[in-house]
């Protein structure tokens, strides 16, 4: 089978070049500070989710470490890699880019979790009266990165559902 750029090229550009905008993104959202939290006025504390990943690691917190270090950092750049590879690479039914683009739509929603981490932290903290919370453009970068990428692989499946649907009027 072509590849899904081949076989539809305009929105194969596009798509790549979104997707470059989604991990460009993704590395400002993961190196860029996410908030600042304020606690009774004295005592501020500014954190990334890099940061955040390497206190964890540091202080031997595992379970969250790999959770979101998992979630947050290696499965958006698995998913984008293999978007990349899915879109412009030659491909047939049932291999294993085929499997891929399956896996990356069943475990889309849980792109969200660590975005849904990060609100449930706000809001927590937004309700206690003694500390303030300042969010800061490496929130707003992630999310974009996540919510595009979940919105790039929607498109891919679907051109890959049409491409298939063609090739096999064809035969």
């Amino acid at each position: 089978m072509k590849s899904l750029i081949r076989t539809f090229p305009r929105q194969g550009i596009i798509i790549n070049l979104l997707l470059l905008v989604a991990l460009a993104t993704l590395i400002i959202g993961v190196s860029a500070p996410l908030l600042t939290l304020e606690k009774m006025y004295f005592f501020e504390n500014t954190v990334s989710l890099f940061s955040t990943v390497t206190e964890l690691f540091s202080q031997k917190e595992w379970f969250l470490f790999i959770v979101i270090a998992l979630f947050s950092l290696c499965v958006p750049i698995i998913k984008i890699a293999s978007l990349v590879l899915i879109l412009n690479l030659d491909y047939a039914k049932n291999s294993f880019l085929d499997k891929m683009l399956h896996v990356i739509e069943l475990i889309g929603k849980w792109s969200m979790l660590d975005v849904f981490v990060v609100a449930l932290l706000l809001v927590s903290v937004k309700l206690g009266v003694l500390a303030k919370v300042e969010v800061h453009y490496g929130l707003i970068a992630f999310a974009s990165s996540v919510l595009l990428t979940m919105g790039l692989s929607v498109w891919i499946y679907q051109l890959s559902n049409k491409r298939n649907k063609l090739e096999h009027k064809e035969t």
